[in-house]
């Protein structure tokens, strides 16, 4: 049998043939460029056009919204019914709703305090609460420490019960699901959540289970959450700028305009009726809110989000914690589409703007479009066209629209604006990772159920902090340390 080599594929008449490697490459590359490089990279310029239009049309119209929203919307307290909390002299403690809290933790060694002590002093009658920690630890010795912590307030009087289960099944769903079950809690109205690094103030159930009691179409109050240690280390700072966007305008947008937007997991109450009604917690995914929260608003339940109403949280300040997370917060909501598209399309008992709101821009932009377009657009075809000049990539995409969808990310957090070169850079490598786990949750691959706690620092954050002062610089270096 003849051996066949590279040259089998270019003929000698080939004008500048080269016997040499290199030269063969180039002259392949001379080969396919025109008739299929330069059409294909057309294509995906055109494709990445649209895409960036979707995303600021998206961020366009968010933006005049909340700007309407600002000027002339009306506050919560005046657009729904709303009374404050006071305390009846002839119904006494009966006049307060039963409320759970719950805490679910994983391993959480370094903010089971913070939470629970949080928790227990809530400004709510003692017989009119109940505080349920959900301990998953596979620790030990952290089950230990956790079980006394909560023996130590029950010791004060506080209502607080220390539940574990056999098993992890359904991860931090399954925990909730099996949290509802106990008999003590089949009184309770209402269930408000707070993951382990979570800290609420005194009067968060006052100022938000009124508008439960008065409003009975409404099924979640959801708070802000704002952040003990964004100043920790650049990465911090970088995370503090994406997320006070989300709050500051998408959960704002969607519960002024749609009373909806996508429960975050913690820092939130819930009607425990309209949870049973969607059909409780399920762990098919790994943005169980998510899913609770999409399935209730397509029963008809209203949501609202307060953003005066504040809880203190932490930030991921390791790459590796942050790289998990985005994993599964990008997963988890492409999964979610993939498996509950056509039940939003089919329902029946919301309009159809507001599944349009829904499957185009609550999903489609901002779940799986705005990773994939920072992806393709920036990470690839843009710097493909440079070894192709004859793409040609128009101003208005590869300039304008960038920087006005950048300018108008910054909204959230203003202090930070001397950061945007550096967030957009920090945007563009994490597009990779997001971009690979929307894949992930799209065609259900292996990692598609992937679920990795993420790490809490908790009072380690503050000593360090008050121990020495870290440079920008030097915060930089950690971040690429960790990488």
């Amino acid at each position: 049998m003849a051996e066949i080599s590279g040259n089998n594929f270019i003929p000698d008449s080939f004008q500048g043939y080269t016997p040499d490697i290199a030269g063969q490459i180039g002259l392949l590359w001379e080969l396919i460029k025109a008739p299929l490089i330069v059409p294909l990279l057309t294509l995906s310029v055109y494709i990445c056009l649209a895409m960036s239009i979707m995303v600021f049309m998206e961020r366009l119209y968010m933006g005049i919204v909340i700007i309407l929203v600002k000027l002339f919307w009306k506050k919560p307290e005046k657009r729904y019914k709303w009374e404050p909390m006071t305390d009846d002299i002839e119904m006494g403690n009966e006049a307060f709703p039963l409320v759970l809290v719950q805490i679910p933790m994983f391993n959480e060694k370094e903010v089971y305090k913070i939470s629970i002590g949080a928790a227990c002093n809530l400004s709510w009658p003692s017989d009119r609460l109940v505080i349920q920690v959900l301990d998953d630890s596979t620790d030990y010795t952290v089950k230990d420490m956790v079980e006394r912590e909560c023996l130590r307030w029950a010791s004060k009087g506080v209502n607080i019960t220390y539940q574990i289960r056999e098993s992890r099944g359904g991860y931090k769903a399954g925990a909730l699901k099996e949290g509802l079950k106990h008999d003590y809690v089949k009184e309770c109205e209402y269930v408000v959540i707070f993951d382990a690094d979570f800290r609420p103030e005194p009067d968060f159930l006052r100022r938000s289970v009124p508008f439960l009691i008065h409003n009975p179409d409404i099924a979640l109050v959801q708070a802000r959450w704002r952040f003990v240690n964004s100043n920790e280390c650049f990465l911090t700072r970088m995370q503090e700028m994406s997320l006070d966007y989300h709050f500051t305008v998408e959960q704002e947008v969607g519960s002024a305009t749609h009373a909806f937007f996508g429960f975050n997991g913690t820092g939130g109450i819930w009607r425990i009726k309209a949870i049973n009604e969607a059909g409780g917690w399920k762990d098919r995914t790994t943005v169980e809110d998510m899913d609770l929260a999409v399935r209730a608003g397509l029963k008809g339940w209203k949501f609202l989000y307060l953003g005066d109403l504040q809880v203190k949280s932490e930030l991921p300040s390791t790459f590796k914690a942050f790289r998990f997370q985005q994993h599964r917060w990008s997963c988890g909501p492409a999964n979610l589409f993939r498996k509950m598209g056509l039940d939003i399309a089919t329902n029946k008992k919301v309009t159809l703007y507001k599944k349009f709101y829904v499957i185009y821009s609550f999903f489609f932009v901002r779940k799986l479009i705005a990773h994939m377009f920072t992806f393709f657009f920036y990470c690839v075809v843009i710097p493909l066209t440079i070894l192709v000049p004859e793409v040609d990539v128009p101003k208005w995409g590869a300039i304008y629209i960038p920087c006005i969808i950048t300018m108008l990310n910054s909204v959230g957090t203003p202090r930070s604006f001397h950061l945007l070169f550096y967030w957009v850079l920090f945007e563009n490598v994490m597009s990779f990772h997001r971009t690979k786990a929307t894949f992930i949750g799209l065609f259900e691959a292996k990692r598609v159920n992937e679920w990795v706690v993420t790490e809490k620092l908790g009072d380690t954050l503050k000593n360090k902090s008050n121990n020495k002062a870290v440079p920008l610089r030097k915060s930089l270096a950690k971040l690429l340390g960790d990488r």
